[in-house]
């Protein structure tokens, strides 16, 4: 998932993934977060102690937005199978129940 701390939307999204990563983690589910804040980690860090975020969150920059289509709105969310191929790619806020619509026949697949 995309997303920076200022992003109303992507600051909407963050409870759902929170609750998905809860929910499935035991059957595989990693979600990962790449934030494209430009303003240092520290208010990253702090932004996610202050919202119970329970899963990684890496510092995203030029290249690996380019990587991955030269990502221009935020969020932008990937599903992604156990083999690494993007299943899905979602830009603009989605529903918790959209995402977990998604992962539960990927997560059953071992």
């Amino acid at each position: 998932d995309f997303w920076a701390t200022w992003c109303p939307p992507c600051r909407r999204e963050i409870p759902g993934f929170i609750s998905l990563q809860k929910k499935y983690e035991k059957d595989g589910l990693m979600v990962v977060g790449v934030s494209l804040d430009q303003g240092g980690t520290d208010a990253v860090k702090r932004f996610i102690q202050k919202n119970g975020m329970n899963y990684p969150v890496v510092m995203g920059n030029d290249r690996v937005s380019a990587d991955y289509g030269n990502i221009q709105a935020i969020p932008t969310t990937f599903v992604i199978d156990r083999s690494g191929k993007i299943v899905s790619k979602h830009v603009g806020y989605e529903e918790p129940s959209v995402f977990e619509q998604e992962i539960k026949p990927l997560l059953a697949s071992k």
